[in-house]
């Protein structure tokens, strides 16, 4: 049995699992589900690249890091994103979610980011066009690493940024006042304001983690695959159902949850057929939720 799906569902998993983080945040300490987020990755993954380009036409061509298909252009480019991208989702939610959230209407506000999702993709695709961009057009080979299973250097670098990532908004959430603010608010917001947390600057902070790892996970779309104006809405769904499969509310989970999803999705096209793709992985989440309907992860509300 070719065991390669692994490599490639954990790839899967990982951009899954970055975009499920921001999605689980936003539900946990808003309340709602924010069907922009997909067209937020997007945008970061633009931004990112037209970064590159402008470093490119400034310094010209630029050698790639030892065996990567990329240069230190890309990295500087990625910091440059993921800051644009948490601004546009504080921006995004400054003149349009705050607003019908303050008048307590929380359907509405899912209605706002189905048409804030629109927008966001239409203005993209007329800007870009949908043609398809890439970072690099370089192709890497695959090593070898034994039981069938070959890996790419990229690759590799994008499996441990994830790690990283992932520990590093761990530690966040556990170990600074910031963190343990957003817990607080996620459980009870009137509460915490009684005791004096700045709810806001916990749903900027919100905003501003969710955005930027929004945008790490379409630039890893965009280095594996490549950049579309669609890549983010093509997401949305397994984004949603890791988040829902690792418990909404926990990090942890979002990424347990993309895992699974990722390797499920990429176990169906070997062993079923690339058609089952997303069903495999939905069944999944439905298994999962009749036996624990709360996620993996999940904490029942008292």
């Amino acid at each position: 049995m070719n065991l390669q799906f692994i490599v490639d569902g954990l790839l899967t998993g990982s951009m899954i699992g970055l975009g499920a983080i921001g999605v689980t945040l936003t539900y946990s300490i808003l309340r709602f589900s924010n069907f922009a987020h997909g067209d937020l990755m997007a945008w970061g993954t633009y931004a990112t690249l037209a970064v590159v380009t402008a470093i490119g036409a400034i310094v010209g061509k630029v050698a790639p890091i030892g065996p990567l298909s990329f240069g230190w252009p890309l990295i500087i480019a990625l910091v440059a994103g993921m800051a644009f991208t948490g601004l546009l989702a504080v921006t995004l939610d400054k003149i349009l979610f705050s607003r019908i959230r303050s008048k307590g209407q929380s359907i509405i506000v899912v209605m706002a980011s189905f048409g804030a999702s629109m927008a966001l993709r239409s203005l993209l695709e007329f800007m870009f066009t949908s043609k398809p961009a890439y970072f690099s057009r370089g192709i890497q080979i695959a090593m070898p690493v034994g039981l069938g299973i070959r890996i790419t250097p990229d690759q590799i670098v994008l499996l441990l940024l994830t790690v990283v990532l992932v520990v590093g908004v761990h530690l966040i959430m556990t170990r600074t006042h910031s963190g343990r603010s957003m817990q607080a608010v996620s459980q009870n917001p009137a509460l915490a304001r009684v005791v004096g947390i700045d709810v806001a600057k916990v749903v900027r902070i919100t905003w501003l983690l969710g955005g930027a790892l929004a945008c790490v996970a379409g630039v890893m779309i965009g280095v594996l695959v490549q950049v579309r104006p669609l890549m983010g809405f093509d997401m949305l769904l397994p984004i949603f159902a890791a988040a829902i499969l690792g418990g909404i509310g926990s990090v942890p989970g979002a990424v347990l949850g993309g895992l699974i999803i990722g390797l499920a999705e990429a176990g169906a096209v070997q062993l079923i057929g690339a058609e089952w793709r997303a069903a495999v992985s939905f069944i999944l989440l439905m298994a999962v939720l009749f036996i624990r309907p709360i996620g993996l992860f999940g904490v029942r509300e008292r």
